[in-house]
């Protein structure tokens, strides 16, 4: 299912939510870039030792012309873009540790909680990010104002990371992506506006089809699909990091009791109330 725009306008203007967007972009226009400069090499003497084998990134073709060519055998190259995410992405393996593996970054590795947030594997991953962000995000941030609702997106994101590490904790493949901050923020949109509909876009075969849904079922549905992808796929094996989407759900849940602002109803909660009645 894809949304494409909810029923609630913005009561201000998102400047938050425009923030985070830009600034994801502007990341991936970066690592675009970085793509297109000459290879770079890692040293993976440190991650073979460590039983990481092969290391992050590691490409077996360029690693054999690397050879051919008479470079060092202990170092193997990678694209610019590549350097990037191995350094300043999360990687489970090295916070469990507490060591910073070959390429390491002039910031504390804990840093990687947070700048691993910006990063993104494609433009369809940033596309899909950035989309749902825009849907929910604006709502949310009135629901919160923009100091509160800043605060409260990071520490989604990092309590989804943390979600996915004790999960998986030997893990070295470094985990980017905005999915989990995300995840909080349509669990608050969740809690706040049951109430409010997607339009939703909804292939089915080789059609495609139009419809609104209730926030509360689309939202519901979508953490659905992440705890059962999540139950089958453990061990991360297919790439994604379903575990860190739902945690960052479930921490956006709790979350959005202590960073609304004060009089704004949980109408999720109150609904259930009054259905009880």
């Amino acid at each position: 299912m894809i949304p494409l725009r909810d029923s609630l306008p913005s009561r201000s203007v998102p400047y938050v939510t425009i923030a985070l967007i830009l600034i994801n972009l502007l990341v991936f226009l970066y690592q675009g870039y970085l793509g297109t400069q000459p290879s770079r090499t890692i040293d993976a003497t440190e991650w073979l030792a460590r039983g990481f084998n092969p290391p992050p990134a590691f490409d077996r073709s360029a690693y054999g012309q690397h050879q051919r060519a008479g470079k060092d055998p202990a170092e193997y190259p990678v694209s610019g873009d590549d350097y990037f995410i191995v350094q300043y992405g999360l990687i489970a393996a090295e916070l469990r540790d507490g060591t910073d593996l070959p390429p390491t970054i002039p910031i504390p590795l804990w840093a990687t909680l947070l700048t691993s947030i910006f990063l993104h594997g494609g433009f369809l991953h940033l596309a899909g990010n950035m989309l749902y962000l825009w849907i929910f995000g604006d709502n949310v941030e009135d629901a919160m104002g923009h100091g509160r609702f800043l605060l409260f997106y990071l520490l989604c994101g990092v309590l989804a990371a943390a979600s996915q590490i004790a999960v998986n904790p030997n893990a070295w493949i470094p985990m980017i992506g905005a999915s989990g901050a995300i995840a909080g923020v349509l669990a608050a949109y969740f809690m706040l506006f049951p109430q409010s509909r997607v339009l939703t876009l909804i292939p089915i075969f080789f059609f495609l089809r139009l419809t609104t849904i209730p926030a509360v079922f689309f939202l519901g549905f979508w953490f659905l699909l992440q705890v059962i992808q999540g139950v089958g796929d453990v061990a991360g094996a297919g790439g994604t990091a379903w575990f860190a989407h739902i945690g960052g759900f479930i921490a956006g849940i709790l979350l959005v009791f202590f960073f609304r602002k004060p009089g704004v109803p949980l109408r999720l909660l109150q609904q259930l109330r009054n259905r009880r009645r």
